[in-house]
């Protein structure tokens, strides 16, 4: 590992999630920027030379084969995400890969299997279950009784519909790249409420789909979602989820209990909780609270910045966060398999959905 055990990371990628990244980076004395890979070295010269890193890489081998890199950063697009994380794996590279970790839970279960035989650490980077505002959630469950219901919603419109109705393709909208609303945005409600609550007993979905442009009448990777809803099934509770990039979401999230229900703000980074106890006043018409009970929660700016401190901990081989890790990536699977199922029901198919069976 680098000079006074901090982690040398490298990037695969150069999106804007990439800079917000390499920002939070910047700001953390546990980790260095080693350098970039891009299928274009000069691409890769030019990125790592602009946030510090001194490598580039030109192939991912290379990469891979570098004594000077003990990690790597994946934000790459969707369908990649998996093939190139199982590389850094084999080659003893701990990873954390953008969400959605892979396009479906068997790919994931590979890279996930390959780090374990390695020895490595592989964590997806969901930042939004690494926040102290969701460490705050976890913390107040307890407080509002058996949970029976929660709903969870996060909806933006992004300006690329308009290009989408146009008739342009579109990486985000491209099931071949394993694109859409649930991956890219959904994916921001299902892993909290995996996280809470654990695998659910049976998914319903309701995906709003559009035919993908250029995509041939008859191919399996003709249709993509804009948005949809869930409904996660466990017997004792039932759980909400709304998502999509054709309109905005400006509802609070809630967690029911029998003795009081928990509201916050924003899923992707929760904030502004409030526990509202409930108060039997016998028959009324409406729904009424009792006693308000405000949460304080600070969470960073650059909230990225969790994540990679999480990430980080477990690569120094931190017992705890190890064991975090493990309890993540058991969270990223069950999230994949919800998903996996919710795409299944709408017809929605990624060119993983049929390859790679069978290999190891």
């Amino acid at each position: 590992m680098g000079d006074g055990h901090r982690v040398r990371i490298a990037s695969i990628g150069t999106s804007a999630i990439a800079e917000r990244f390499l920002d939070a980076l910047t700001g953390y004395g546990g980790a260095v920027y080693a350098g970039a890979y891009s299928r274009d070295l000069s691409r890769a010269r030019q990125f790592a030379h602009e946030h510090g890193g001194g490598l580039a890489f030109g192939s991912l081998d290379e990469l891979c084969a570098c004594p000077d890199v003990d990690a790597v950063y994946v934000s790459s697009p969707n369908a990649v995400h998996a093939s190139q994380a199982l590389a850094c794996v084999r080659a003893g590279k701990h990873v954390l890969v953008e969400k959605a970790f892979a396009s479906c839970s068997r790919e994931a279960a590979r890279v996930f299997d390959a780090a374990s035989d390695r020895g490595v650490v592989a964590m997806e980077a969901m930042r939004s279950i690494h926040t102290p505002g969701f460490r705050a959630v976890v913390e107040t469950l307890p407080q509002l009784g058996e949970v029976r219901l929660a709903q969870m919603g996060f909806s933006k419109v992004t300006s690329r519909i308009a290009r989408l109705r146009a008739g342009e393709r579109l990486n985000v909208f491209d099931p071949r790249l394993a694109g859409g609303s649930l991956m890219d945005i959904g994916i921001y409600c299902v892993e909290p409420a995996i996280a809470l609550f654990g695998r659910p007993a049976c998914v319903g979905a309701s995906l709003v789909t559009t035919p993908v442009p250029g995509e041939p009448s008859g191919s399996p990777y003709r249709t993509v979602d804009l948005a949809g809803a869930m409904l996660l099934g466990y017997g004792d509770k039932a759980v909400t989820l709304s998502f999509g990039k054709v309109s905005d979401d400006l509802a609070p999230c809630q967690v029911e209990g029998e003795r009081a229900t928990l509201i916050y703000q924003d899923v992707t980074k929760p904030r502004d909780l409030r526990v509202v106890e409930h108060v039997d006043r016998g028959m009324t018409w409406g729904t009424t609270g009792g006693t308000e009970r405000v949460v304080p929660v600070e969470n960073p700016e650059n909230d990225m910045a969790c994540e990679l401190a999480d990430f980080c901990d477990a690569v120094r081989g931190d017992a705890a966060a190890l064991e975090h890790a493990r309890m993540w990536a058991d969270v990223t699977l069950a999230s994949l398999e919800v998903m996996d199922e919710a795409r299944a029901q709408a017809g929605v198919r990624f060119p993983a959905d049929d390859e790679g069976r069978g290999k190891g």
